[in-house]
């Protein structure tokens, strides 16, 4: 059976047509939140991080995590294993993940002009016409972000990116939900041998793309009837030895039968390629107000492949651990506004899974006290060397690590 993909702008009734369509044609659902609850267990990455790379926003830690290149990898994996089934609407999204040469699939936008957009807002949660107006601007920054990721294309919403385009604004729930269904007996729509073949394609690429991701590396992957093909768009020192360990890795992968490697249009960009090595520490926060020496130990700890963020304050701190979800803080104590006590207090109150690592010039015993008392992991004074800071995030890390196998 056809499967039908439906991207949507908020407040263009999709949840709406997506019932109707449910209850005309008996399809399962398979919603942004089953796609990502599978990727989560593909991964091991939460939902709740998985859920993030649907952001515009992209965490300060991401270019030593690939947090977000890793749950978009898994998506397309959860899809893909989903796609073998057949028959399902695929709502939001996570709709896009599927491949344009998948050609049993219906893709359909669903959109409407902003004056419908902010009367819909209204009605349904009550919003100003100036709150609705930011809510939609917010929400479509991420649309237009995730195609672009996903498809380089600027525009959501462009006629290109889809089979059938209906307007909201002038079209009623009943009525887009009865031109969907209709289109379902089209000849081109109904499953062929090509297009069976591009979906074993599309689950091939994905698994060998997810595999590489869980070993730290962030590549484009196609395939074509088990002929794979690693795109590398970012430049790196040691290419042919980058290129060997590719190949080995995804020629293990079941159903793989030759590997190539190539370079993409990005590649002779100044980013430079980066192994994630997850086992080191690579979500820590740097707070301290002195600024040449935090930026020092930032690029101290970037040299030990140990990823880090910096803020110079207190409250910056707190906005950071709430937005970004760091794993390891160096706190300095003495520092204009909240000061280093008052944030170990506040972090360890809401996010009591962040080990805080004191390192201060100007604390006394009855500092230390008090921060250890408060679950600080350790208390360092400075100048410190770099050598016991980094066994002391060592420990701190493998404490995280540790508590999480531990949960699973």
């Amino acid at each position: 059976m056809p499967v039908i993909g439906i991207f949507s702008g908020t407040f263009c009734n999709q949840e709406e047509v997506v019932q109707k369509l449910q209850e005309r044609t008996d399809y399962q659902v398979v919603t942004d939140r089953d796609i990502v609850k599978k990727a989560s267990e593909l991964c091991g990455i939460t939902e709740n991080k998985v859920e993030r790379a649907f952001s515009a926003k992209t965490s300060v830690f991401n270019n030593f995590t690939h947090e977000k290149e890793r749950s978009i990898a898994h998506m397309k994996l959860a899809m893909a294993q989903t796609l073998q089934a057949g028959g399902f609407i695929a709502s939001g999204f996570s709709s896009l993940l599927l491949p344009k040469g998948i050609t049993h699939v219906l893709r359909v936008c669903l959109i409407a002009d902003l004056k419908f957009r902010k009367a819909t807002a209204a009605g349904q949660m009550q919003l100003s016409e100036k709150d609705a107006t930011a809510l939609i601007h917010k929400q479509d920054e991420d649309r237009a972000v995730w195609v672009q990721n996903l498809l380089e294309t600027a525009d959501p919403w462009s006629a290109s990116l889809y089979d059938m385009v209906i307007p909201m604004d002038k079209m009623d729930v009943e009525a887009a939900a009865s031109n969907i269904q209709n289109h379902l007996g089209d000849k081109m729509l109904q499953p062929s041998e090509e297009s069976r073949k591009a979906a074993e394609d599309f689950l091939l690429a994905a698994s060998v793309e997810a595999t590489l991701t869980r070993e730290g590396h962030n590549v484009d992957v196609d395939a074509v009837d088990g002929a794979v093909t690693i795109t590398i768009n970012k430049h790196v020192l040691m290419l042919s030895r980058l290129e060997e360990e590719l190949k080995s890795l995804a020629a293990g992968i079941p159903g793989v039968s030759s590997v190539d490697t190539r370079v993409g249009k990005n590649y002779h960009q100044a980013d430079i390629y980066r192994k994630a090595d997850f086992q080191a520490p690579s979500k820590v926060l740097l707070v301290d107000d002195e600024r040449e020496f935090v930026q020092t130990l930032s690029e101290r700890l970037l040299m030990r492949d140990m990823g880090s963020a910096v803020a110079y304050d207190g409250e910056s701190a707190l906005k950071l651990v709430k937005d970004d979800e760091p794993e390891v803080m160096i706190l300095d104590l003495k520092m204009p506004g909240i000061d280093g006590i008052e944030v170990l207090r506040r972090v360890k109150q809401t996010s009591p899974e962040i080990e805080v690592i004191i390192l201060t010039g100007h604390g006394s015993e009855a500092d230390r006290k008090v921060c250890m008392d408060l679950g600080a992991f350790a208390y360092l004074q400075k100048p410190v060397d770099i050598g016991v800071l980094t066994k002391t995030l060592n420990a701190a890390n493998e404490k995280i690590r540790n508590k999480t196998r531990a949960q699973d």
